[in-house]
């Protein structure tokens, strides 16, 4: 049985990694209905100053192909994200927010804005970080630098 009727997540998903399995995973494994947002190209260059590699639809295709194979789900969207929260801010229907450890201070920020709307609050699921065989956490800009690969191994080509 499913805890939650709407989770939310989101992310910029430019290299999918382990890290980015186990949070599709958890919020897959306890909410009946998954909404993605996923960041825009603008958000994420203006106002993350993220470099990326593949444009949001390359980054939504790869999010839909990893669901297909690895989740086999259609119970989701994925929205695209122009701003840090999305639409969770301002949806009654979302109950709960799945965020890595690193992240997830952000719902503290979320439910304040929520109980000034007069939104419920909703609930917070951290997710620890996967680390590399280095100890240190996985993440697509590692990868982009060809540090580690998208299990956490210690790039044979290291440059």
């Amino acid at each position: 049985m499913k805890k939650y009727d709407c989770v939310a997540m989101g992310g910029t998903f430019d290299i999918l990694h382990t890290g980015h399995m186990e949070l599709l995973k958890q919020s897959f494994e306890i909410g009946k209905f998954v909404i993605i947002g996923l960041s825009s190209d603008t958000l994420v260059k203006e106002k993350l100053k993220k470099n990326i590699n593949n444009s949001f639809e390359v980054r939504k295709l790869n999010l839909v192909k990893t669901i297909d194979s690895e989740i086999g789900s259609n119970l989701y969207e994925i929205t695209m994200l122009e701003d840090v929260f999305g639409p969770l801010m301002f949806s009654e229907k979302v109950d709960c927010m799945v965020a890595s450890t690193e992240t997830s201070y952000k719902g503290k920020q979320v439910n304040k804005i929520r109980t000034r709307m007069g939104l419920p609050t909703i609930d917070i699921v951290s997710v620890e970080l996967k680390l590399a065989q280095d100890g240190l956490p996985i993440s697509s800009s590692r990868i982009r630098a060809n540090e580690i690969d998208e299990m956490g191994n210690i790039s044979k080509n290291k440059k």
